[in-house]
Order: structure tokens, then C-alpha cells, then sequence
């Protein structure tokens, strides 16, 4: 290996966190490298510490981390560095796009703005030229008319818009290493294959190494040119692509690999074996009235010339027991279906019925009693758990608004139980969530959602922040305690492929518009629509020789 040509280069990086109960160490004998226009994939479960690699790389531990190593940007030494040093590299040599958009953007500045700071930062340019650049780096990362977007603020963006907009501003001033954590997690399959498509080019043309975290095999094969597979602190397994993916020598890196859910296809599941189909039950009772029940439901936001129409006639019915898997390209309306169904956003025109009764006219008490019969899991667990609460304050804060008689020991011990439903130890309870990994955020985000053991669970999202084995886990205990209970669910979600293992009946968004609905195996296996089959055929696979035929296929316009 020639040192000389590394973009990045890691050698024996120790990392370890001081905590109240002592010292916790994170990486122990990190030894990696990108060359220039190369991808490193940096892969393995929730807490692995794959991204407290990538936050040393870039400088960015926090204050009770210590590390221990060498860790070398395009030559400049990371650790022990100062301040100035590092701001100099960061955002112009080196830049990163973290896993979470609410936590790296201002949600009291404009995207324009806040993109065309980062380039003045590091480039003499004037405001308006560096206003011109930020339109037009909105458009290259495919958001829909970038100059009046490059005005909004971050809350009137979707989740898939704010991570283009991080992926903008990491762009904004072509770094020789890009550093991506999760880069395409809240991202539909369509704009994430664009993403990819964009990041590859950025690498080729301009020589740009890339350390790619996540846990997204499909995007391993797809983009990554070596992969490293790390576990408890540690890696376990690196080489080529084709090799750790295809001819694993690791059991634990089968063992991830075997937890993959792969589309089924024309018969076959991403060119693999075929899915049984569905968790849960296919027949929901059509005997029992709705759950939930949206007619004609319209949606709009802003006035005048700035009005969008979020949601334009949508009708869609989830019955007890039955899980909808509600899907589309980011922007196409499903979340803010999902939070009309709530109540969280009032309608322009149209019903929306929960449990029988007419929603929007529904006030007060009997509003409160009857939104107690819905559980709900928001995209970011960042945004949606308190970070001044614990765990469990966070997890028992439905029972302290629905449950007023219980005593604070009966909270206790039920917050406990449904941590372990969730796969967490109940001793996760007195932390805070930001002493937790994003996987394991979204699942105290579903304990919450569960505690009150609803009748509908509402889900936007709720695995894209976990690794496949967790994703998994999760889903077999959403699906175990639905048929225990026989709540119905709302399952908003860009993974065709868990949506496919999960869901009863699908539906299919875009534009604020339904595209087409019907049994999930149905609707996905015979699209009726020429946009349904683009959603399917974007859906990266975990082989990498399939998916690189797959993308040549895409280029000559034949079909995958």
C-alpha cells in the first residue's frame, strides 16, 4: 500500500467515552484507508462504532471522548489537532453528511442561505454568486423547483429533502473526502439511486474519496468499491466489494447479510430466494368497520403563489388488524397522509373518520380520549424524543397524559416491559437518548408508540435508522404483539422490500395523489402503473455483480 496516495488513512485509532460509571471504550485498533475516487464502506450493527469512526476522522468526537492513533486527512494529522486547523479542513478538504438532516441544519435559517454560507466559508465569492451556486446545487441533488425551495425553511421540507439538502451542502465546495453516515437513510429508492448516481460522479470526476457508513447492503453493492464489516468496536472483515458481500469469510458478516430483506421480483427475491410474504395476517375482518378512513382528502400549504398541494383527493382505508404500507418518492404526500390521519395536519377538503367517529369535528376530551388509541413512530428520533428526558421519562410520558392512575412504580415497571418488547435492556432507561445510537433511538421512539398498547400504530418510517438484523427484530415484534392485540398500522416507509415483507395491502403516492392500491404482493409483483415498476426497478439489490447489471441495464434504457 502506498501511504502517499491515501485520501484517508487510520491507523490503530482507539476510541474511548468517558460516562459517570467510567470509562467506555467505542473502537479499539481501527486500521483503514480511502484512496482518492475510491468508496470504503463502512458497515455492521447499531453501536458497532462505525460512526464514531467517521466523527474522528472529521474531528467532530465530543468533549468526553478521548482518542488515541493517527488519523490523516490529505495529509493534515486529526488527532491532537486544533480548532483553527480543523475548521480549515472541514467543508472544504473534507465534509460530512451526517445521518441525522435535524441535527446538522439551522431551523431558523433558509436552505439557500444556510448552503451558501458553507461556500463563502471557504471560497471568495460574492453573496449573490454564492445564492446562485446554492439553486443550483438544490437542483443537482434533484430537489423539485430548487429557487423557491432555496427560500424554505427546513420544517417545510420533507425528510428526504432536508437530507439532499446535507448532501448539498457537503458538495458545496468539491472535498477530496466525503464522509457520508447513513447518507441515504430517509431517502425514497428513486432519489437514492440519483444520490448515488451523483456521488459516483462527484468520485470520478473529481477524485473525491468517499467513507460510506451504513446499513444498507443494497447501497454497498451498489456503490462501494471495498467494504469493511465492523463489530463491537472493532473490524472483523474487509476486502473488495464482490468478495465480503458474495463469499463472506466472517460469520458475522453472513450472519448480517442472511438478515437482508430483499424484494420479490417477478418470483424471485433480488435475484435470491423467495419471500414468504407478509408478516402478519392477509385477510383484515371486512366485516369490522375502519379504523382509520381518509376520503377525498385534500391538503394545502402556504397561500398564493406559494401554495402547495400536498395532497390532492386521497381516499384510503386501514381495517383492524390490517397493516398499509404507504409508499412514493419523497414529496409525494405519504407522510402528511399519515399525519392527516392524526389529526397533526387539518384538511382543505375531505373526511377523515378514526374508529368510526368524524375527526375533524370531534373536540376536547373526546378528541384527547379517542387520539389515545393511536401509537406513533416519526421518522427522526432525534426530533421526536426529548433530549432534556430519560429513556423512560420519554417512554412513559403517554401513560402520564392517558394513564393518570397509575402510580409512578406501575409506570416504571410498564416502561420496562415494553423496552424489552423492543429488544432493549430495561437499564437503558435512566440514560439520556443522546447517550444512544440512532437504532437504538428509533426503538425507545416505538416503545413509546406501544406503551399505551393502541389501536392503530402510525409508523413514518420507523426503520430507516436501524441496521437490517434490528430492522428485523423490529418488525417481528411489531407483527407478534399486532396479532396478540389486533391493532391495525399505518406503515409509511421509501423500503419497498420491508414494506413487501410487512404490509397486507399497498399504496402508492406521488405527487399528493394516489398512484394505485391493492394486496401488496399484487401491486408489487404487477404494477399497473409505469411509475410503480420505476419505484421497483430502483430498488437496490446486496449482490453487487446483479446491481452492476442492473445500473447498465438502467443506462441503456432496457429494463432490470
Amino acid at each position: 500500500m502506498n501511504t502517499a496516495e491515501n485520501i484517508l488513512e487510520i491507523e490503530d485509532l482507539g476510541v474511548t467515552f468517558t460516562t459517570d460509571t467510567g470509562d467506555v471504550p467505542a473502537v479499539c485498533d481501527i486500521a483503514l484507508h480511502v484512496r482518492p475516487g475510491e468508496t470504503l464502506a463502512l458497515v455492521g450493527e447499531s453501536g458497532s462504532g462505525k460512526s464514531t469512526v467517521a466523527l474522528a476522522a472529521m474531528g467532530l468526537l465530543p468533549g468526553n471522548a478521548r482518542a488515541s492513533g493517527r488519523v490523516r486527512v490529505a495529509g493534515t494529522e486529526v488527532v491532537g489537532a486544533g480548532e483553527a486547523e480543523l475548521a480549515r479542513l472541514r467543508g472544504r478538504t473534507a465534509s460530512m453528511v451526517f445521518q441525522e438532516p435535524a441535527t446538522a441544519l439551522d431551523p431558523l435559517t433558509r436552505v439557500g442561505a444556510q448552503i451558501a454560507e458553507v461556500i463563502r466559508n471557504h471560497r471568495s465569492v460574492s453573496r449573490a454568486e454564492a445564492a446562485r451556486e446554492a439553486v443550483e446545487l438544490l437542483r443537482r441533488v434533484g430537489i423539485p423547483e430548487p429557487e423557491r425551495r432555496a427560500s424554505a425553511f427546513p420544517f417545510q421540507l420533507s425528510g428526504g429533502q432536508r437530507q439532499r439538502v446535507v448532501i448539498a451542502m457537503a458538495i458545496a465546495n468539491s472535498p477530496r473526502l466525503l464522509i457520508a453516515d447513513e447518507p441515504t437513510t430517509a431517502l425514497d429508492v428513486t432519489v437514492q439511486a440519483e444520490i448515488l448516481d451523483l456521488l459516483r460522479e462527484l468520485a470520478a470526476d473529481s477524485g473525491t474519496g468517499v467513507l460510506l457508513v451504513t446499513h444498507n447492503m443494497g447501497v454497498v453493492a451498489d456503490f462501494a468499491d471495498r467494504v469493511a464489516v465492523m463489530l463491537r468496536g472493532e473490524v472483523v472483515e474487509t476486502g473488495p466489494v464482490e468478495e465480503v458481500l458474495l463469499r463472506p469469510g466472517h460469520a458475522y458478516t453472513r450472519r448480517l447479510l442472511a438478515a437482508v430483506p430483499r424484494l420479490v421480483v417477478d418470483g424471485s427475491a433480488g435475484e435470491g430466494p423467495v419471500d414468504d410474504g407478509p408478516l402478519g395476517d392477509s385477510t383484515p375482518p371486512a366485516e369490522v368497520g375502519p379504523v382509520v378512513q381518509l376520503r377525498d382528502v385534500s391538503v394545502h400549504f402556504g397561500r398564493g403563489r406559494r401554495t402547495v398541494r400536498a395532497l390532492q383527493e386521497v381516499s384510503l382505508t386501514v381495517h383492524p388488524g390490517e397493516t398499509v404500507g404507504l409508499v412514493g418518492e419523497s414529496g409525494s404526500g405519504k407522510s402528511t397522509a399519515a399525519r392527516v390521519a392524526l389529526g397533526l395536519v387539518p384538511s382543505a377538503a375531505g373526511t377523515v373518520s378514526l374508529f368510526g367517529a368524524d375527526l375533524g369535528r370531534t373536540r376536547g376530551r373526546a378528541r384527547r380520549a379517542l387520539l389515545s388509541g393511536v401509537g406513533l413512530v416519526l421518522q427522526d428520533p432525534v426530533a421526536s424524543l426529548d433530549a432534556r428526558m430519560s429513556v423512560g421519562e420519554c417512554v412513559a410520558e403517554p401513560l402520564r397524559m392517558h394513564r393518570r392512575g397509575l402510580s409512578a412504580a406501575e409506570r416504571r415497571a410498564r416502561v420496562a416491559e415494553v423496552l424489552e418488547l423492543v429488544r432493549l435492556p430495561r437499564e437503558l432507561a435512566g440514560r439520556g437518548p443522546r447517550e444512544l445510537s440512532g437504532g437504538q433511538r428509533q426503538r425507545v421512539s416505538l416503545a413509546r408508540a406501544l406503551v399505551l398498547e393502541p389501536r392503530l400504530l402510525v409508523a413514518d418510517e420507523p426503520t430507516s435508522a436501524l441496521d437490517v438484523s434490528v430492522q428485523q427484530t423490529v418488525l417481528e415484534v411489531i407483527a407478534e404483539l399486532q396479532g396478540e392485540l389486533g391493532f391495525a398500522c399505518l406503515f409509511v416507509s421509501h423500503d419497498l422490500a420491508v414494506v413487501q415483507q410487512f404490509a397486507q395491502r399497498v399504496v402508492v403516492m406521488r405527487a399528493g395523489r394516489v398512484e394505485e392500491e391493492g394486496p401488496t404482493m399484487t401491486t408489487l409483483l404487477r404494477p399497473e402503473t409505469a411509475y410503480t415498476r420505476r419505484l421497483i426497478a430502483s430498488v437496490p439489490v446486496p449482490d453487487p455483480v446483479v446491481q452492476r447489471r442492473r445500473r447498465a441495464q438502467d443506462r441503456t434504457g432496457a429494463t432490470a
